[in-house]
């Protein structure tokens, strides 16, 4: 009633009131009447600084997987080119894997019935036998690189280009021992075929089952984008993750999934590859700035067009010199230039070098290792600061190698090992009953500590000492401390020694033994570098 009267009586009150009764509305439907919670804060669309904050998420396939071709190419050429980029990738690769992760068995005795004495002769075993296979070229399928040096491959690989696959074939060959060999695979050759099968779900290169499980990868003949004469016809193998008869691993894919059913890896410097180009402009400008800015060249200035040579005008306008001059005129180190007749020759002073350059890259550098997970000090090794702080810095730094370490040894090292335990068994060279009758047992077989390069020093003295009194309240072991000290084995360690003072003895020399304890009767060189 009340609109048909504003309607008839005052038709300018009632046209306002059903415009605002409409935006009301509007409003509603919308979820913006009544901010609560995150719409007052990360989620508010009426804050001005919010409301041009364009932000769309879709499935991880939109999101990461038709954006994974370009970020791969933009990250390869920033780990080319650009110095910052490359050492974040580098720092990782060499702290955390280095010449390669290298087994120590320490199996289930206790579940495998094995007295301490059989235990030990058979990890002997087994680690010489793994020795055997791991230090030759054979292991690669592609004849290249052992097994360590594909450890670091496979680690850059996965860094760049946000995965690597690695198929497990059996190549039998005479002369060798082991069947097992590993092929990297580069990330790009695994994308989706040409022609897919009709009725088979393919997601960059990755088959899924009904439940969207991962089964098979797509693998590309040759690099999708190669170019040349001479390369075969583009085709694709489908490769299963798992063999179908034997259930065992015969395809390897790595990756860190940042979301839940996430098809493929992305490159590490994803977060940060705009700030690393225009770091690597701003750095190229300066550089260039500054070389330029150290040059000093000296220009002679002609007033008249024409030169009189002789009894004779000679124009060089007429003879082309003066073309030839200037395509010659370039700065240089204490040049010399005589410039052709009405041209003048101005300078600029570009400031450089420039006095805060070095603050600026330090502040983006900041950014860019927070984001990486890399501490300033260690992403451009420069350790400036006090002991402490440098000492922070690195314990911070091996916290994310360490964790890349163990991914790693669990992704990579780990089934290609039991791989190669499984054909040592079947072979007889490793004697391991109950290994295919038992899972537990073969799990139990295959108990593996993965040791790499040990973490930088700063102090070596306190870090012994804090080594040694770990030790003593038995929060650590001599064994790990070995490893974790220097990367070598304590039991190999104690071997030398012994061998070491045995000789020392024989020549009559005195023990090279020290006391650790501080005033202690064989204190030495130790207490006294204290």
């Amino acid at each position: 009633m009340l609109k048909k009267v504003l309607s008839a009586l005052a038709p300018g009150v009632a046209l306002k009131r059903e415009a605002a009764r409409m935006r009301l509305a509007a409003l509603e439907r919308a979820g913006r009447f009544l901010n609560s919670g995150y719409s007052h804060h990360g989620a508010s669309r009426q804050r001005t600084s919010m409301s041009a904050w364009i932000s769309t998420s879709k499935s991880p396939d939109e999101d990461i997987g038709q954006n994974l071709e370009l970020l791969r190419e933009r990250s390869r050429d920033q780990y080319y080119g650009v110095p910052l980029a490359r050492g974040a990738i580098e720092r990782i690769v060499t702290s955390a894997i280095g010449p390669g992760l290298r087994p120590k068995f320490s199996i289930d005795r206790d579940y495998l019935g094995m007295t301490e004495e059989e235990a030990d002769r058979w990890e002997d075993v087994a680690e010489r036998e793994f020795g055997y296979w791991a230090e030759s070229k054979e292991c690669d399928a592609s004849g290249r690189n052992n097994f360590y040096e594909m450890q670091a491959l496979a680690m850059l690989s996965l860094l760049m280009n946000g995965d690597v696959f690695a198929a497990l074939p059996m190549s039998p060959r005479r002369g060798r021992l082991y069947d097992l060999q590993v092929r990297l695979v580069e990330g790009d050759r695994v994308c989706d075929p040409g022609r897919p099968p009709s009725g088979v779900r393919i997601c960059e290169g990755i088959e899924m089952d009904g439940d969207g499980t991962p089964v098979a990868a797509w693998v590309a003949n040759r690099h999708p984008k190669g170019e040349g004469y001479g390369l075969p016809r583009l085709e694709w193998t489908r490769a299963p993750f798992w063999g179908k008869a034997s259930g065992r691993r015969n395809f390897l894919h790595l990756m860190r999934a940042e979301r839940v059913d996430q098809p493929r890896g992305v490159p590490m410097l994803a977060p940060v590859i705009e700030t690393l180009k225009q770091l690597g402009r701003y750095t190229e400008a300066e550089l260039m700035a500054a070389v330029v800015n150290g040059m000093y060249s000296i220009f002679f200035e002609h007033d008249a067009k024409e030169m009189e040579l002789g009894e004779e005008n000679f124009s060089l306008e007429d003879s082309g010199a003066e073309e030839d001059l200037l395509g010659r005129v370039q700065l240089g180190y204490g040049s010399v230039f005589d410039l052709p007749p009405g041209v003048k020759a101005t300078s600029t002073s570009p400031g450089r070098p420039n006095q805060s350059f070095d603050a600026f890259v330090g502040a983006v550098c900041r950014q860019v290792g927070s984001a990486l997970g890399i501490p300033f000090e260690l992403l451009t090794l420069h350790f400036s600061t006090s002991y402490s702080a440098s000492r922070g810095a690195l314990l911070e730094a091996w916290k994310l190698f360490k964790i890349w370490r163990e991914w790693f040894a669990d992704n990579f090292c780990q089934p290609i090992l039991f791989e190669w335990l499984c054909e040592a068994a079947l072979r007889g060279r490793i004697d391991a009953p109950g290994f295919f009758e038992d899972p537990m047992a073969a799990y139990c077989y295959s108990w593996v500590d993965w040791y790499g390069p040990a973490q930088g020093q700063l102090d070596p003295l306190k870090e012994v000492n804090a080594a040694a009194k770990r030790i003593e309240i038995c929060a650590s072991s001599e064994s790990r401390e070995a490893m974790e000290l220097t990367g070598s084995e304590w039991e190999m360690n104690v071997r030398l020694r012994a061998k070491e003072e045995s000789v020392r003895a024989k020549l009559g020399l005195p023990s090279a033994n020290l006391e650790a304890g501080p005033g202690g009767e064989g204190e030495g060189d130790l207490g006294r570098e204290e």
